[in-house]
């Protein structure tokens, strides 16, 4: 039996939000007091979390996938879509666990709620993909000392990979949940009645 979000119209919006969370993918811009600057943010999940708090955590996930495909379509991988892989689950562990708190009861609360779990399971997701499969594997593009040293440049208790990521990679993702979760508070209703208002008569 079709799941109740696997609508026509929910697969062409799912497209739709890949799409634009996509092309957001592509405009970043560093935090160089935190990471260094191959760090960049974007409001690429913005979309993603607007869709999967309008028709659930797997729409969530699909459009997160999208959006990969999106950003691969205009910029291919650079590092063997370990990079994708990584941003992908890394964007998951915000969005689904930010959908599924405010599926449970849906209220500002609640959204509320889910953001703060989600900007908290994405920056330790972003810490745990960072130190054992992200840095290892630009260690071979870039030695990892010189990596270390430019974290160390910003915060002299850099020393090895897990202090990199705890002391600049979680910072990093802790603010990008932030900003994510602001302009998701500002525009998910009166785009969430746009997309109810689509069909009605």
């Amino acid at each position: 039996m079709k799941q109740k979000w696997l609508t026509t119209k929910n697969l062409v919006l799912m497209g739709m939000f890949g799409a634009l969370a996509g092309v957001l993918m592509m405009f970043e811009f560093p935090l160089a007091f935190i990471a260094p600057t191959f760090y960049g943010l974007d409001l690429s999940e913005v979309p993603v979390l607007v869709g999967a708090f309008s028709m659930g955590p797997m729409a969530g996930v699909i459009i997160e996938f999208v959006k990969i495909l999106v950003k691969l379509m205009m910029k291919p991988t650079t590092t063997g879509f370990v990079g994708e892989m990584a941003n992908f689950v890394i964007g998951c562990s915000l969005v689904l666990p930010a959908a599924m708190i405010y599926h449970t009861k849906k209220s500002k609360k609640s959204a509320l709620y889910g953001m703060i779990t989600g900007t908290i399971f994405m920056a330790l997701s972003g810490i745990v993909i960072n130190a054992v499969v992200m840095l290892p594997f630009y260690s071979k593009i870039m030695p990892l000392e010189s990596i270390l040293a430019l974290g160390a440049a910003i915060n002299p208790a850099v020393s090895n990979i897990w202090s990199f990521a705890i002391i600049c990679v979680g910072p990093f993702n802790l603010i990008k949940g932030v900003a994510v979760s602001v302009v998701t508070m500002l525009v998910y209703k009166r785009i969430s009645n746009l997309i109810h208002s689509v069909g009605r008569k």
